[in-house]
């Protein structure tokens, strides 16, 4: 397998003579590497992306490099290292942004940034801090970048899109489970008019379309050996969407005091100081480019995406487990009931999660 990755690597403008190319991580969609080259050159990144998951991949690093541009520029603009403090794409030979080989798999290159610190989650209310400035950063730094991007995730955090669905399968109920899950089916239906009214405000522009990440773990985030933040990497999932979608999916993550799929729900809760960290992190960096109406909604969009996911999981139960990979017959049902459980928790504690967003907006 090394000898194709070398070969496959080969088809990108690298400086320097490869010397190996390596694993690097578990990812759950792309596959990725690391190129390591003679003393002197640098080392790269390169991914195998998932073409079943992300389509067109030309319009996906099309996307890519316009961000990744724009961020070059205002970098610079700014007296900053535009090489270290944004991803760098390295075209392949015949020039594209990606190379497919002989089995149509789509693979890209980006320069590997040393001497750098990655987490692999936010324990601490310091780090929950240091992931809402990253976030934030990425966003302020994006936000007057007026160039459109391909939309490669149709339906991606769409709620009217998603109880299309949900009513078709409900319709359906395929496999028979509908009727033992009535009152799962219950808290989606008791919350349906509630997510639509939110959803029409992006719809008819109240709260306006930016470019945001959509992939916001604090992993995706590079920082320097002081424990600032240097860049946002794993580009793969930005889109012209609402930026709430980050911060709502940052807080389902974050703030979590259980595991997704906790079979304890008593473990599952929403921990308000980690909320209250990130939220300060990040509002210090976007706090001047939002609206009124998105600070009034930023709150809410935690629980907007929690809903969204609960209605993904019990969807999928009721649908066969066609979509997310399970351990179990009622591993969708465990992972329904513990983000039901956040939602719950959530719920209860959105006065002070407003109040908290209120006070870092003064």
């Amino acid at each position: 397998m090394n000898n194709k990755l070398i070969s496959i690597a080969q088809n990108f403008q690298l400086e320097g003579e490869i010397t190996a190319v390596e694993n690097l991580g578990e990812g759950f969609i792309n596959d990725t590497f690391i190129i390591k080259t003679v003393d002197g050159a640098p080392n790269y990144i390169l991914q195998r992306k998932n073409k079943r998951i992300f389509s067109p991949i030309p319009a996906m690093m099309d996307n890519i490099q316009k961000v990744c541009t724009h961020i070059k520029m205002k970098v610079e603009k700014a007296g900053g290292d535009p090489m270290r403090e944004a991803m760098t794409i390295i075209p392949a030979t015949d020039g594209k942004l990606y190379f497919v080989d002989e089995d149509e798999e789509y693979w890209a290159v980006c320069l590997f940034i040393d001497d750098t610190i990655a987490y692999n989650a936010a324990e601490t209310p310091e780090l929950a801090t240091a992931g809402g400035k990253g976030i934030g950063k990425f966003q302020s730094l994006v936000a007057d970048l007026k160039e459109p991007l391909t939309n490669i995730l149709p339906g991606f955090h769409d709620i009217r899109y998603r109880f299309n669905q949900w009513d078709a399968v409900l319709s359906k109920d395929p496999v028979g489970r509908k009727a033992e899950v009535s009152e799962e089916i219950g808290w989606i239906e008791s919350r349906r008019d509630e997510m639509l009214d939110f959803y029409l405000l992006l719809e008819n522009g109240t709260i306006p379309t930016r470019i945001s990440h959509n992939d916001t773990k604090i992993n995706n985030i590079l920082f320097d050996k002081k424990g600032e933040v240097l860049c946002v990497i794993d580009l793969d999932t930005v889109l012209s969407s609402t930026v709430l979608n980050d911060f709502g999916d940052a807080m389902r993550f974050y703030t979590n005091t259980g595991l997704e799929d906790d079979t304890n729900l008593n473990n599952v809760s929403m921990n308000i100081e980690i909320f209250k960290a990130f939220a300060k992190g990040y509002l210090e960096e976007a706090k001047t480019f939002l609206t009124k109406k998105e600070i009034e909604y930023l709150a809410f969009s935690a629980k907007y995406i929690t809903y969204e996911q609960v209605l993904r999981f019990l969807m999928d139960y009721i649908d066969g487990d066609n979509y997310y990979k399970t351990k179990s017959p009622e591993h969708n049902l465990v992972r329904t009931r513990a983000q039901y459980k956040l939602l719950t928790s959530m719920e209860e504690q959105f006065d002070a999660m407003n109040r908290i967003v209120r006070e870092y907006c003064q």
